[in-house]
């Protein structure tokens, strides 16, 4: 090759790695319409077809920061933010859309091994997905150590979480029994295929990152859509939400999205 073509691909990828240039265009990426974090493991892992090949263009992007990496994300996040913007972000009828997580899974595993690290997600699948489907609602995809989950009647989906939260209390691996945070939001996001799309699955994940060591939380616009009596059937009490003064703000869910915590009434 060409010693000059050569130098200058050279200065080429050197100003796409500079720090300075990277952060620059992460600074812009930050004021402009849509979700500033979308990219990230939690963004990517969502669905609907922005989401889709978000998650195909970084297999092909490095994974190291780079200024090009960053004007793709940012150009896809646009996209997604004109999807919701022209209404076709959102579907035709409410669902109930459930995120879950194992709190401090990443440490255990790496100390259990692989072998306790599979057998332990077996566990946890036969102890929560059973609880889904006898609720009516059904597995979007699996996440690693969670899973998104979609019901049609949201007090099912609360049914369902109460059930496999009872269940995996009997999950045991030599003595270590998992705790799962849940996060549940009602909205209208849009069916693509087996995938959904829209900024109410981007709230349900967020709201489920809210939950902390284990905790149920629950987005107001969620618990408006449960049907009355059903909480207290269910032994459960609304307690407030409050972020922490040291708690990363919210990203990509509406300004004034109140988030709600669920917890066993001290009448039970």
């Amino acid at each position: 090759m060409n010693p000059y073509v050569v130098s200058t691909l050279d200065w080429v990828r050197g100003v796409n790695r500079r720090p300075a240039v990277v952060s620059a265009v992460r600074r812009l990426r930050r004021v402009l319409p849509g979700d500033p974090s979308f990219g990230d493991p939690l963004s990517m892992a969502g669905p609907g077809s922005a989401l889709a090949i978000a998650r195909v263009a970084d297999k092909f992007l490095d994974d190291e920061p780079g200024a090009s990496r960053e004007v793709g994300l940012g150009a896809l996040q646009l996209w997604q933010a004109v999807l919701e913007r022209t209404g076709h972000g959102r579907g035709e009828r409410d669902v109930t859309i459930v995120f879950t997580d194992l709190v401090g899974f990443s440490t255990w595993s790496l100390g259990a091994g692989d072998i306790d690290t599979l057998t332990l997600l077996r566990k946890v699948s036969k102890a929560v997905e059973p609880a889904v489907a006898v609720g009516g609602g059904h597995v979007v995809k699996r996440l690693g150590d969670g899973i998104m989950a979609v019901f049609y009647r949201p007090e099912k989906a609360l049914e369902a979480v109460v059930a496999a939260r009872t269940a995996l209390a009997q999950v045991d691996i030599d003595g270590y029994t998992p705790k799962m945070r849940v996060g549940i939001h009602t909205g209208s996001p849009r069916q693509i295929g087996s995938d959904w799309l829209g900024v109410d699955v981007t709230v349900a994940a967020r709201v489920m990152q809210t939950g902390g060591n284990g905790n149920l939380m629950i987005s107001q616009a969620a618990l408006d859509a449960v049907p009355d009596g059903t909480l207290e059937e269910l032994g459960l009490a609304v307690r407030t939400y409050r972020r922490g003064f040291f708690a990363p703000k919210l990203n990509g869910v509406p300004e004034g999205l109140k988030i709600l915590r669920l917890v066993k009434s001290p009448e039970r």
